[in-house]
């Protein structure tokens, strides 16, 4: 399970405990499409990073206060959607970083365990906390080589449904298309040296990204995994003839 991450909405802690019981040590945040607020944050990320997971916190959007509020509760690693360009790609990942790589305003707390910054902090938590700008659309894709190769970047965060949505498809459907676009952002990665993540939700998807060496594959999304669990009880019910 150590290249596996699932993906959570909700902050519900029984359902890390469970995870973790079954051997998932990474967990993606979905901050963005999620119901996580300031205070859900405050206490998952520290109680995920007490357990031993790497969180990789998926941001509101592509702006300076999410990022760094992210970091700040103690993030591994931020995910940020909607990136449009090489150039926006630039401006927005200084963020993730503390000067003079990037601009990320100095918070205290946790992050230095609420005492004092010693000289090489800054420089620590640049090469600690990772950054992932998301590619889900035509000109991220299209700039994917030069927003790999950033000095903020730390890897790619492939978005393939909405990657393939903005591109006129009607639905994902892990097409030959589709398939040459994840391709190319592996590439993009391996070339600029940099790592890729991929939400791989079926066999030949899992299979693609081992293929091109991802370095995380998200495997199982959390309320999905519920309804299956409760759709499995309904059809084992209905064949013992009880439902």
């Amino acid at each position: 399970m150590q290249r596996l991450a699932f993906w959570m909405t909700q902050p519900t802690i029984p359902h890390i405990e469970i995870a973790w019981d079954f051997g998932f040590r990474r967990v993606v945040l979905d901050i963005e499409h999620g119901t996580f607020d300031l205070d859900a944050l405050d206490r998952v990320i520290p109680f995920c990073r007490a357990l031993g997971m790497t969180v990789y916190a998926k941001v509101l959007g592509p702006q300076t206060e999410t990022i760094q509020q992210a970091l700040d509760f103690g993030a591994d690693t931020v995910v940020i959607p909607h990136i449009e360009s090489a150039a926006h790609a630039e401006a927005v990942c200084r963020a993730a970083k503390y000067p003079p790589l990037g601009t990320r305003s100095y918070s205290g707390g946790r992050p230095v365990r609420y005492g004092p910054a010693n000289n090489s902090y800054g420089a620590d938590q640049n090469r600690a906390t990772r950054c992932y700008p998301m590619i889900e659309s035509p000109g991220a894709l299209a700039d994917v080589e030069a927003i790999a190769a950033l000095p903020t970047v730390d890897g790619l965060f492939v978005g393939p449904t909405d990657l393939s949505l903005t591109q006129g498809a009607q639905r994902y459907t892990f097409s030959e298309r589709d398939q040459a676009d994840i391709a190319r952002c592996a590439a993009a990665a391996k070339a600029a040296g940099k790592s890729w993540i991929l939400p791989g939700w079926t066999a030949p998807e899992r299979a693609l990204a081992q293929q091109h060496g991802a370095e995380v594959v998200v495997v199982g999304a959390q309320f999905y995994m519920v309804r299956s669990a409760f759709q499995a009880l309904v059809d084992q019910l209905a064949s013992e003839r009880i439902a």
